[in-house]
């Protein structure tokens, strides 16, 4: 039943035909791509992960022996997908593209005509796309665009990976899933069946239900995480030496913070020069009691994550203490 529930919501949103044997159902989205890149990959291949990523895509195929090379995008762009950059890095050695729209850690929506471009290098240089679309349902200038749509030909490269946890705020249910080529899915299917086997009873009757049930509230919450972004990407640009775009998707801000990199934070037991994301994030944390995650992590030292998952009070209350923070630099 859930694999048919997500055939039915692919061909509804995504104008995506699978049948259930195109379907894995997983333990969360992060088990899916982990059977994904153990099916698919070998050591010595090489993954092109555009950066700014997820945490997740590099170290899962470094677990594998398996080379990720981190591809950059602009923040000039929205940290849209650069092609050239992409199909300048690939090698006789690369097999997989990761793609991850709308983003995390930066929330941007990949443009389609950048999605286009990826679909022929992929076709040309017969490599794999694996497109994470976790956070299709916080989509908030257009409509959401899979690269799997763009023809038979890319369909039959692209492993589409999705989850309950976002769009239904069934985090800890875990559930994610698979839609691709027949074949490949039978070998992550291989692979689970000697690890977990499957996601709980439970949790996939309520993934059922969610899937097939009324999309009224998906809407509402998207509609409330757009506000909140404006709320806080306007707040964050009003900070001294802290830059933001405008996220386009997700439910993340990633703001610029090497505009505080040289000044001095003056702590108790001595004074200290920010020069990186980890030192603003740790600043941030002593001194205006925000927590941050830095950039580091994610393949850009410059930048900061924050999340707007919560209250329009707990926003206003965060940014009203990182000013008062940030005032005490020298």
């Amino acid at each position: 039943e859930l694999r048919a529930a997500v055939c039915a919501k692919l061909k509804r949103d995504n104008g995506l035909d699978y049948e259930p044997a195109d379907i894995l159902v997983s333990v969360g989205a992060k088990h899916t791509l982990f059977n994904l890149v153990m099916a698919l990959i070998n050591p010595g291949d090489e993954v092109l992960v555009p950066s700014p990523y997820w945490v997740s895509y590099p170290e899962q195929v470094r677990l594998l022996g398996v080379v990720p090379v981190a591809v950059p995008t602009q923040e000039a762009t929205g940290f849209d997908l650069d092609p050239a950059r992409l199909a300048a890095a690939v090698t006789p050695r690369t097999k997989l593209i990761v793609l991850n729209s709308p983003n995390n850690p930066t929330g941007a929506v990949f443009t389609p005509g950048a999605l286009a471009a990826v679909a022929r290098l992929a076709v040309e240089r017969d490599l794999w796309v694996v497109s994470d679309e976790c956070y299709e349902a916080l989509t908030f200038e257009g409509r959401h665009a899979s690269i799997a749509a763009l023809g038979p030909e890319v369909k039959a490269r692209t492993i589409v990976v999705n989850t309950c946890s976002k769009a239904y705020a069934m985090t800890g249910w875990r559930i994610g899933y698979a839609a691709g080529p027949r074949t490949l899915i039978r070998a992550m299917t291989d692979v689970q069946s000697q690890v977990t086997s499957n996601p709980s009873s439970i949790a996939q009757w309520a993934a059922v239900e969610a899937l097939t049930g009324p999309q009224d509230e998906v809407a509402k919450m998207a509609g409330e995480f757009d506000r909140r972004r404006r709320l806080i990407i306007d707040g964050l640009n009003a900070l001294p030496g802290v830059r933001c775009v405008m996220p386009r998707g997700a439910f993340y801000a990633f703001p610029n913070v090497s505009g505080l990199f040289g000044r001095t934070w003056r702590k108790a037991d001595g004074a200290v020069s920010l020069g990186s994301s980890l030192d603003a994030t740790a600043f941030l944390l002593e001194e205006a009691r925000v927590a941050v995650v830095p950039g580091r992590d994610f393949g850009s030292d410059a930048h900061v994550r924050l999340s707007y998952a919560t209250s329009d009070a707990l926003i206003s209350e965060g940014l009203a203490r990182m000013a008062a923070a940030l005032a005490t630099l020298r």
